[in-house]
């Protein structure tokens, strides 16, 4: 069995997840790129190089799921390091604003659209699906492989707007734009994770939560803030943890705790 670690990286053909794979790779890591169109995976495993597979799955489609496990299995036999990445915000575009619309506009429009009292419930069944039930389904499908990897890690990536604590502050500055539809997805997906960190505490799966802030992606119609270098320190730093590294946390750059 080879010592090289063995990743999958899910949402890895573009914005986070593929900055993550990168330096993943670049620390000598094998990472299968997921990607839910084969070719987008393809020629973004193409643009890193050596050391990184393209793998077709879409983290809301079972057969997708067990499809991904089986390669991995037959390719590797085992999986050391698991970074649900994989998440959308909306569904009213895929890749940000196209009739040039600020992003900063749009995304003003898709939070003033997704209060409790306005949200589509169908939107909300689908950003959920991803973000809540795949992130599920993923963990549940590369569990077995886990069990048989070498200091094994999850790595859920949620976001500080998940923050229950945070945002139940009227003077935090996210508090009014608080919603069912992307921000309570994070937060349910803080208690999927929980689960999983409750379920694995005693073996020698460690699992983290990491926040990557406000980065400029797809997500957010590239409204965001910071690069994707600078919003993918804190997924990289905590996957490339060692053995003797912690778990249970929920963190943004630096190691900053992010209270629940």
């Amino acid at each position: 069995m080879s010592d090289t670690r063995i990743a999958l990286v899910t949402g890895a053909n573009q914005g986070v997840g593929f900055q993550v794979a990168k330096e993943l790779v670049a620390n000598g890591v094998t990472v299968y790129l997921g990607a839910r169109n084969f070719k987008h995976g393809e020629a973004a495993a193409a643009q890193i190089g050596s050391g990184a597979i393209a793998l077709q799955i879409e983290v809301t489609d079972a057969d997708s799921i067990a499809a991904a496990a089986e390669r991995i299995r037959t390719e590797e036999g085992r999986l050391d390091l698991l970074v649900n990445n994989a998440g959308i915000s909306n569904t009213r575009r895929t890749s940000g604003p196209s009739d040039g619309q600020d992003g900063k506009d749009f995304m003003a429009e898709v939070t003033k659209a997704s209060k409790a009292s306005t949200a589509s419930l169908e939107e909300m069944h689908a950003v959920w699906d991803t973000n809540v039930f795949g992130t599920l389904a993923v963990y549940q499908a590369m569990l077995p492989l886990l069990r048989d990897g070498i200091d094994p890690r999850i790595v859920n990536v949620s976001s500080s707007v998940a923050s229950l604590t945070l945002n139940a502050d009227p003077s935090h500055p996210y508090h009014g734009g608080y919603g069912p539809v992307y921000p309570a997805s994070k937060t349910a997906e803080n208690a999927i994770t929980l689960a999983i960190m409750n379920e694995l505490e005693s073996t020698n799966i460690k699992v983290n939560l990491v926040s990557p802030a406000f980065t400029s992606t797809n997500l957010n119609a590239f409204a965001g803030t910071q690069s994707v270098e600078d919003g993918s320190r804190e997924v990289v730093r905590v996957a490339l943890l060692g053995p003797d590294g912690p778990t249970g946390t929920f963190t943004q750059w630096e190691n900053t705790p992010i209270p629940w």
